[in-house]
Order: structure tokens, then C-alpha cells, then sequence
């Protein structure tokens, strides 16, 4: 019966697959599920040896609350943003390269002992967003298009793996860049699928900005989980690369990287709150929280700009973030916010390379934030051990942390 349900529902979702596409030889076989003769076997990454070691003397030096503990989970080459399978927990990660990854923990030891490429039949470009539904389906959002896996869990073992495109040209080919182009996913309480578009420059030119604003460039884009009625759920947005949606009342949160060159300390870095759409979040006239940004000081901002919740240390590269939904921590971190800094790149003395947290207060709104985890980055000598970059929930409830530089992901747990 589970498998009938599943077959079903995996025909109907490769019927969302795009024609224009079938140049593709491997997207074109593996739409109609035929193989594409890539080998069975899958090389894994190994998990242990010299780097394992070093890893595990970096987790030693992250400092986390009393009752806390990090450990190493698994090696990860280019770890970016992740997503955590619904039935056994198998944690699908991207990259801002051509490679995602499986990571299973086979024997239920809290520590992978498999990481493989997934899906390596199909071609893939920066594949960094991660999301799934909650029946099970995985959205793969690369820099310009929309995948759905509509059983990556049952065929990950496979090179060939179920795929249909739900969305191509998610920003115009002129517009496309090697900046800013990471895209992260989410799916909202109303079963849309949530992508964010960052915008290419710094600070963008006047004359790009009709065309930024119609297509959700700077923005965060909503569509049908089949790729239809696509629209732009809200704009003023410079670069945010983490989303999620809170729990106790299906609002969208979001965090925002904020404009360079305006010195040490200023903009801040931004989480916003996204209660409803059409919501217009100031840039590029403020280049983060109320700091106007030079190219536009002296232009009329739009009069409904809403502001941050929190503003983050400037130039700490706010990335991925999660609500904490489960049990395994104490009820203070219980319904608050885990945000990843992935650390500055241009400031005099270096800032991130942590894990930020924010409380929820009953209303909804921000309460109060400080630091959960830190220790990647060195403070006397500015070096970053690691970059974290996104932050998941095990299905046990521990945390399970990113990082791109180290190419690792950690696992942060309570109580064992």
C-alpha cells in the first residue's frame, strides 16, 4: 500500500516536469523512470582518518550552554543549507558548487556513517536551497531553477533519483550572477513553496530596480508546490539566504545580509518578520535596520517600510534559521530562533562564526537574543576554525549545524 501511494504520488509530481527541458538527456530519463547508465556505485566521503581528528579537536573548542554538548556528525564537503528527511532522518545538504550530498546515520549512533552524493545522474548548479514538505517531498532550489524529489528518501541510494523541474528562469538570464545567488527554501502553513532571490550588486542601480521588483529579485517569491501562480511575497530585501516559519502562528521569518563598504559597524545585519504579503522591507534606501545607504540617501523611501526585529552585529553574515519545535532542549530554547552568523569578510576585526539565538515573546514578536554557540572564529588571532551556515532539527531534537568552511556539519545536543 505504501509503496502504490508512493509510485502515485511520484507519476503526479513528475508531471509538473517542463518540456522545454527535455534537451536535458538525464533530466528527460530520469522524468520518465529510466536510467541514465551512471554507475551504481557511489563513491562516499570518508568519515574518518586524519580530518575526522581535526574536526573533533575544532568541536571541543565551541563553547554552548551548560548541558550542552557539540560533536562532529559528519564530513561534508562545501556544507551549505539542509534538510531533514521526514521518515528515517536522512539529512540531504547543499552546496553554492554542482554537488549535494546524502548523510545517513545508519546505526542510530547520533554520528553519519554515510555521506554520498545524491543524485549524481543529474547535472546541478549551486544547489544550495533545501526544504521539505511535510509528506515527505524535497525541493532542491538552485541558482535558477526549481527541483522536486518527490521521494528522495525511498531512491537516494539510487544515481537515479525521481526528479521533475517545477520552476525554470527563476530570475531573467540577465540578471543571473556569481553573486548573491545562493537560494534557500521553505514551506509555508498555506503549502506554498517560499524561495529567496537575491539580488546581484551591493547596492543596485535605479534603473534595475522596476524590473527587481516584478520578478522578486530582492525578494522572497512564493509559488504552488507544482511551480504555479508564482508571485512575489515581499521586496526591500537585499540578500537573505535563511527563512522559516514560526510554528505557533505561521508567520514567515527571515534573515538579511545588509550593504558592505559602510564601515566596521554599521548596517546592521537584519531577522525580519513577514506576517503577510506585499510587505516592503527598505532596500536599497536603508542598507540595514535605519541606516540609509549613500547611493539612495537622498531619495523618498517607500512610506510602508517595516523594519527589523533584531538587528545582528554588522557584517556577520546572518544566514540560515530555524525554530526550535522539539523537546530534546530545555523550555527556555523551546519556540525561540537559531540563526547561524557565517562570519565578516571585510571588517577590521572579524565578528561571527556562531550561532545567535532570539525568544519569541506570546505576541509573536522578538524578545530577546544572544549567543548560543560560538568558538569558529579565533578572537586573538581573527582566523575562522569554521563558517557556520545553516542550522536543522534532528528528528531526535538535537541541532545539527552547517559549516562550509571545514566542510563538517556539527551536532549540538542536550542531555546525553
Amino acid at each position: 500500500m505504501r509503496k502504490s501511494r508512493l509510485c502515485a504520488a511520484t507519476a503526479l509530481a513528475l508531471s509538473f516536469s517542463i518540456p522545454a527541458l527535455a534537451a536535458d538527456d538525464a533530466l528527460d530519463k530520469l522524468g520518465g523512470f529510466r536510467t541514465t547508465g551512471t554507475s551504481l556505485d557511489i563513491p562516499q566521503v570518508e568519515q574518518g582518518g586524519k580530518k575526522a581528528e581535526n574536526l573533533k579537536a575544532i568541536a571541543q573548542k565551541i563553547r554552548v550552554p551548560d548541558g550542552f554538548k557539540v560533536e562532529l556528525y559528519a564530513i561534508v564537503p562545501d556544507a551549505r543549507h539542509m534538510a531533514v528527511g521526514t521518515n528515517v532522518g536522512v539529512v540531504f545538504v547543499g552546496t553554492r558548487k554542482t554537488k549535494a550530498y546524502a548523510v545517513t546515520d545508519r546505526d542510530g549512533d547520533h554520528v553519519a556513517d554515510e555521506v554520498k552524493e545524491f543524485a549524481p545522474s543529474l547535472k546541478k548548479n549551486v544547489p544550495n536551497g533545501m526544504c521539505f514538505t511535510k509528506d515527505g517531498f524535497l525541493y532542491v532550489i538552485e541558482h535558477n531553477r526549481a527541483l522536486l524529489f518527490p521521494a528522495a528518501e525511498f531512491f537516494y541510494e539510487s544515481p537515479d533519483v525521481a526528479v521533475a523541474v517545477i520552476a525554470e528562469q527563476l530570475v531573467p538570464k540577465e540578471d543571473e550572477s556569481f553573486n548573491h545567488g545562493a537560494r534557500t527554501c521553505a514551506i509555508g502553513p498555506d503549502n506554498k513553496l517560499y524561495i529567496t532571490l537575491g539580488q546581484p550588486f551591493n547596492v543596485p542601480a535605479k534603473e534595475k530596480l522596476k524590473g527587481f521588483a516584478e520578478a522578486g529579485i530582492g525578494g522572497i517569491i512564493r509559488m504552488d508546490r507544482d511551480g504555479k501562480n508564482r508571485e512575489v511575497f515581499a521586496r526591500g530585501i537585499r540578500n537573505s539566504v535563511g527563512l522559516d516559519f514560526n510554528p505557533a502562528n505561521g508567520e514567515l521569518w527571515f534573515t538579511d545580509n545588509q550593504v558592505d563598504g559602510m564601515g566596521d559597524d554599521i548596517p546592521p545585519g537584519e531577522l525580519n518578520r513577514a506576517p503577510k504579503p506585499g510587505m516592503n522591507f527598505g532596500f536599497p534606501w536603508y542598507g540595514g535596520g535605519k541606516i540609509r545607504t549613500v547611493e539612495y540617501k537622498d531619495d523618498e523611501p517607500p512610506a510602508d517600510v517595516t523594519f527589523p526585529e533584531v538587528e545582528y552585529a554588522a557584517h556577520a553574515a546572518d544566514l540560515g534559521m530555524r525554530f526550535y519545535a522539539a523537546e530534546q532542549f530545555p523550555e527556555k530554547w523551546r519556540g525561540g530562533i537559531f540563526a547561524a552568523e557565517h562570519g565578516s569578510w571585510n571588517r577590521t576585526k572579524p565578528v561571527g562564526g556562531r550561532i545567535m539565538f532570539t525568544s519569541v515573546k506570546a505576541d509573536g514578536s522578538a524578545d530577546k537574543t544572544e549567543v548560543f554557540a560560538e568558538g569558529w572564529l579565533d578572537p586573538k588571532t581573527g582566523r575562522y576554525l569554521g563558517r557556520p551556515v545553516d542550522v536543522a532539527i534532528a528528528l531526535d531534537g538535537s541541532m545539527l549545524v552547517s559549516d562550509d568552511l571545514s566542510g563538517a556539519i556539527w551536532r549540538i545536543s542536550y542531555g546525553e
